[in-house]
């Protein structure tokens, strides 16, 4: 008998999480007035949003924390 191959489901983005060094709980604004939430100190966007990943990573108050 055989087997049919299914195809594999697609897989999640990667997230990428940054930790806040200065605040537990923030809201940030970047350009065009969209929101990002810091919770807990953390901060955790897709790894495809190449925006808010960029905004992140040039902001000395964050740091890339490595899954």
């Amino acid at each position: 008998m055989a087997t049919k191959n299914e195809p594999a489901a697609p897989s999640a983005p990667a997230k990428v999480i940054y930790c806040d060094k200065v605040n537990a709980s923030r809201s940030l604004f970047m350009r065009g007035g969209r929101e990002l939430k810091v919770i807990r100190a953390r901060i955790e966007v897709d790894g495809t949003d190449t925006e808010a990943v960029d905004y992140l990573a040039a902001r000395k108050d964050f740091q890339r924390l490595e899954a």
